[in-house]
């Protein structure tokens, strides 16, 4: 694990992370997913150390394009089929090393982005097996039910910070 100081970017996975795995669609077709609301607070305690938030996806769904725009989350990329050649390019283009990334996800196509790039790893406690190996932090929270949230009070708890964001930024009604 780095140092959480030098962590700058937090990546997100979507389905099983910030929704449980299920994929639901009705019966024109629409894909629906059910979001945990305790994410926006893990969101925005990362806005609140610095951290840029990136949402990055194999899949494309227009809720997905909807939750990342109420969690103010700085960019989303969807439909990334390859996450481990598109997080090099990403570092290349924004002079970023692995002790700045820190990612959460939760199954294999998050597996090589993660162990390869990321200085921080953290997933929710239903993960694959394989991805739980490599994570500094399992969260206790199942996908889809405030794994963001739970992860960054760790962060912000090992940083020294937690109470900083209670004080200043919950208990004002952010």
């Amino acid at each position: 694990m780095s140092n959480l100081k030098d962590i700058k970017y937090l990546i997100l996975d979507v389905d099983g992370v910030l929704t449980d795995t299920g994929l639901y669609f009705d019966n024109n077709g629409n894909e629906l997913k059910k979001f945990s609301t305790r994410d926006y607070a893990g969101v925005f305690a990362a806005h609140f150390i610095g951290l840029k938030v990136l949402i990055i996806t194999g899949r494309e769904c227009p809720a997905t394009e909807r939750r990342a725009n109420e969690m103010k989350i700085d960019e989303l990329h969807q439909n990334v089929k390859n996450k481990v050649g598109f997080i090099e390019k990403y570092m290349v283009e924004h002079n970023i090393t692995s002790e700045n990334l820190a990612y959460i996800g939760d199954d294999l196509n998050d597996y090589g982005a993660m162990k390869h790039f990321a200085g921080f790893k953290a997933c929710p406690s239903d993960a694959a097996p394989e991805v739980k190996e490599i994570c500094d932090y399992v969260s206790p929270f199942k996908g889809g039910t405030g794994v963001v949230q739970d992860v960054m009070r760790y962060v912000l708890k090992e940083l020294g910070r937690w109470d900083g964001f209670m004080e200043s930024e919950v208990e004002a009604g952010y």
